[in-house]
């Protein structure tokens, strides 16, 4: 995450950079000023030539192809998730470079209004999903609004246009919409279903914001029309599409930080505090080298009251990470009746997991049934589990799904809650898990991505045995993915 934040940092400095060297016309990058919606066409057209060389040189665009969920009849909903993802991402770019383009608008005070709404929002939007919102988010609330008075209220020549004003608004609207769909498919810490929510949301954010900015041209906007024109035909037009590269490359950053597994309480700040830091040494270089103003007091004044409430938001989440005892990621297995296939992948799994060492012993593991309703609390394993497990050289540990414990376990909507990965056996499995908990879609899959586990209730030994066979080749690819290729 620190070389992350750091590679962040470094690649917002040219971007700010960039843009206002151009709406200033700063030598020689451009002989004179530039307005911000002339250059968007070519920013958005730089990061949409870099995009595929950086998945391509990557490597990453393979993930592209596998499936976000099990059931083929889900998958386009779950491709079309991540459109619209890409879609939302795509007005925050348009409306970060915009922001930084008014020339009557300092880059400290553009940053404060972007990264002190977006911490404000937060714990808003929690609240509304009815999610537990701590009190250090309420504190880092009040910090971020006394930061953004204290910034308003300080600004030598305060004139904020109404398309800033708007501009800023949409990328808050998009930040809030690109946060929930990112919560619901992905930041689930296996590697195949954060990649390609990474890879189907970089290709899509790029291609939507200059179709986006197509039509507005098309329309008649003026700006966007010469953007699309005359401007491409001028020596500036190579720093505006260098300003898209750049955003590139901190948009590759600043995604795989919020695609941090943690909660966004603690990847929100890291991004902000980088973002912050980078905008304040931008402004001093704009000083020394351009002569533009340095921040005003109120400024640097706003800037000490986000990184506080940077530090608010992010202390309870720090804390918890940092503690060297406890689980970090808890996996559910889900059957029917947690009688034999659930049970069975869930001591496997605890079997399996000692081969990673550290980062296996971190998994925390249980299972659960469908069917295993309150009333059938207590009902008994198959008597083929033991001989299984024997069979196959596993002496599990004592836990929920123990044969010995003899008592199968109900599926409720707060063990959905609180795992971080959920399998279930079959796709109808799937179906009626995200029936009573539609909210944990993005991180329940099939334990098989490419077919069903059966009951083999009622059959010989020998068919529970192949099914114990699949149910142990399905989690070890499934381990794999969470800890081998973390």
């Amino acid at each position: 995450m620190g070389w992350l934040a750091f590679g962040y940092f470094l690649s917002y400095i040219p971007y700010v950079l960039l843009l206002k060297a151009l709406t200033n016309g700063i030598p020689p990058f451009a002989g004179e000023p530039v307005d911000g919606l002339v250059l968007l066409p070519a920013a958005a057209l730089g990061q949409l030539a870099a995009m595929p060389v950086f998945l391509l040189a990557s490597g990453w665009w393979r993930h592209a192809r596998r499936p976000a969920v099990c059931d083929p009849d889900r998958s386009m909903p779950a491709t079309w998730s991540l459109v619209w993802a890409g879609f939302f991402t795509s007005l925050v770019i348009g409306a970060t470079a915009l922001n930084f383009t008014f020339t009557h608008v300092s880059v400290l005070f553009v940053l404060l209004l972007m990264r002190g709404g977006v911490l404000i929002t937060s714990p808003l939007i929690d609240k509304a999903r009815q999610r537990h919102v701590p009190s250090s988010a309420w504190a880092a609330l009040l910090l971020s609004l006394a930061a953004v008075l204290v910034a308003v209220s300080g600004v030598r020549d305060f004139h904020l246009p109404l398309l800033a004003a708007a501009s800023v608004g949409v990328y808050l609207v998009g930040y809030a919409a690109r946060f929930e769909i990112m919560s619901r498919v992905a930041k689930s810490g296996a590697v195949a279903t954060d990649r390609r929510y990474f890879v189907v949301e970089h290709a899509t954010a790029p291609l939507c914001l200059v179709v986006l900015l197509a039509a507005g041209a098309l329309a008649g906007q003026p700006g966007l029309r010469a953007g699309f024109t005359t401007f491409l035909t001028t020596p500036p037009a190579w720093t505006a599409a260098a300003v898209g590269v750049a955003y590139e490359a901190l948009f590759v950053f600043g995604t795989l930080i919020y695609l941090d597994r943690r909660a966004f309480s603690w990847c929100v700040p890291v991004n902000r505090c980088a973002s912050l830091l980078s905008g304040l040494a931008a402004a001093y270089l704009l000083h020394h080298t351009a002569g533009l103003p340095t921040p005003t007091d109120a400024e640097l004044l706003a800037l000490v009251l986000i990184v506080a409430a940077i530090g608010a938001l992010s202390h309870p989440a720090a804390s918890r990470w940092r503690r060297p005892a406890g689980p970090t990621q808890r996996v559910l297995f889900v059957c029917g009746g947690n009688t034999f296939r659930s049970p069975l992948a869930a001591s496997m799994a605890r079997s399996e997991a000692r081969r990673y060492g550290k980062a296996g012993a971190a998994l925390r593991i249980t299972s659960a049934g469908l069917g295993a309703t309150a009333r059938r609390w207590g009902a008994p394993m198959s008597p083929h589990t033991g001989p299984v497990l024997a069979g196959l050289g596993i002496r599990p540990a004592l836990g929920p799904g123990h044969p010995r414990l003899r008592r199968a376990r109900p599926l409720t909507p707060r063990l959905c809650r609180s795992s971080t990965h959920i399998y279930c056996m079959t796709r109808e499995h799937r179906d009626a898990l995200l029936t009573l908990v539609p909210d944990v879609e993005g991180r329940t899959l099939c334990l098989d991505p490419d077919r069903d586990i059966p009951d083999p209730h009622g059959g010989s030994a020998e068919a529970h045995l192949r099914c114990a066979q699949h149910i142990q080749r399905a989690v070890r690819q499934r381990l794999h993915q969470l800890i081998g290729t973390g």
